[in-house]
């Protein structure tokens, strides 16, 4: 004689695949957030090192990107 399933039992393996889809939705969204976010640091970053040589030339300080850690983009 086979043990009677619980009540319910019949629906967890469905309640788990729709919480692995939400999980996987929810990270995915904030991966797409990150990416965002990081490219928008990285417009910032050069902006910034853009501006800071813009004003050691207007300071007559010469300096080669190198020393200062500027990659400029080819």
């Amino acid at each position: 004689m086979a043990a009677a399933e619980p009540p319910g039992a019949a629906e967890l393996p469905r309640l788990a695949e729709n919480l692995l889809c939400r999980l996987q939705e929810n990270f995915e969204a904030l991966t797409e957030k990150l990416t965002l976010r990081m490219e928008e640091m990285g417009e910032h970053i050069s902006d910034l090192e853009m501006r800071v040589a813009d004003l050691m030339t207007e300071a007559g300080v010469e300096s080669r990107d190198e020393e200062l850690g500027v990659k400029t983009l080819t």
